[in-house]
C-alpha cells in the first residue's frame, strides 16, 4: 500500500482512542505514519486527547475490583465442585476468561472516556475555556499540585500553575456552595496577602475554573478557595475548604 488513505479530517474522531491505546490497528497505523512525518494536525490532535484523558480521568474516583468478581466468573464457567484432575485444566480456562472479560471493560472505558471528551469539546460555550485547560496540560512548563489526598472528607482534585499562563483547578467532591453563594479562588504569596482570583460554581460535586495571566512562582505559595458571598469578597470571609501548597 502506498501513501496515506485516511486524511487529518477522516483521522480525527479516531485521537481519543489512540491517546488511550484502544484504536484498531488499521487507523492506528495510520496516525502513526502521519506522526512518522510530523503532520502538525494529528501532532496537535494526539496531543490534546492525551490532555483531555489526563483531566477526564483525574475526576474519576479510583474504584477497587468487586469481591464478587472471582464467584461471577466461576459461575458463568458453570463452575461448582471440579475433581481434582481437571483442575488445572479449568483454571487456565477461567483465566482466559478473565482476560477476555477484563479487556472488554478496559475497550468499554476507553470509548466512555473518548464520548465524554467529545462531548466536553461539543460545549461551545465551554470551547475557550477548554482550549485554555488543553493547553495548560500540553505544556511542559505546567506544574500540578494536588491537595485533599489520603483524607476521608471533600475535596480532593488538582491546582496546575504556569508562569505565563495562570493558574487552574479541577476539584471533585466539592461541598455545596449554599444558596447566594458561590466558591471564590485565591492567591495567596509566601507571607502575603490573599489575592481574589475569580469566581466559579461546580455541577454539582466537580469544578474547573481558570485565572489567566502570568504569575510569579518564585513568590506564590498558596492557592485556595472559599464559599463566599455570590457577588465574591475582596478578602476570604470563610474557612477555605481548599488549600494547594504550590510554592517552590
Amino acid at each position: 500500500m502506498s501513501g496515506e488513505r485516511l486524511t487529518c479530517e477522516q483521522l480525527r474522531d479516531a485521537y481519543e482512542l489512540y491517546a488511550l491505546g484502544s484504536l484498531e490497528a488499521e487507523e492506528r497505523d495510520e496516525i502513526d505514519a502521519h506522526l512518522a512525518r510530523n503532520c502538525p494536525h494529528c501532532r496537535q490532535g494526539v496531543a490534546d486527547a492525551m490532555a483531555m484523558n489526563v483531566a477526564v480521568l483525574s475526576l474519576v474516583p479510583e474504584v477497587a475490583p468487586p469481591r464478587a468478581l472471582r464467584s461471577r466468573v466461576l459461575a458463568a464457567a458453570g463452575y461448582e465442585r471440579p475433581g481434582w484432575f481437571w483442575a488445572g485444566g479449568l483454571a487456565a480456562t477461567l483465566m482466559l476468561i478473565v482476560a477476555l472479560w477484563l479487556g472488554v471493560q478496559e475497550r468499554e472505558r476507553s470509548i466512555q472516556l473518548a464520548e465524554a471528551r467529545r462531548d466536553l469539546l461539543g460545549v461551545t460555550a465551554e470551547r475557550d475555556r477548554l482550549t485554555q485547560a488543553l493547553q495548560f496540560l500540553s505544556d511542559p512548563e505546567t506544574a500540578p499540585a494536588s491537595f485533599g489526598r489520603g483524607q476521608r472528607t471533600p475535596p480532593r482534585g488538582y491546582v496546575f500553575v504556569h508562569s505565563q499562563l495562570g493558574v487552574m483547578l479541577i476539584a471533585s467532591n466539592l461541598p455545596p456552595a449554599g444558596e447566594g453563594k458561590t466558591y471564590e479562588m485565591w492567591v495567596i504569596p509566601k507571607g502575603g496577602v490573599p489575592r481574589p482570583a475569580g469566581l466559579f460554581q461546580s455541577d454539582g460535586t466537580r469544578a474547573l475554573h481558570l485565572l489567566p495571566g502570568p504569575l510569579d512562582l518564585a513568590t506564590l505559595g498558596v492557592v485556595a478557595v472559599t464559599v463566599e458571598p455570590a457577588a465574591g469578597s475582596a478578602a476570604p470571609t470563610a474557612t477555605p475548604i481548599i488549600v494547594a501548597q504550590v510554592g517552590a
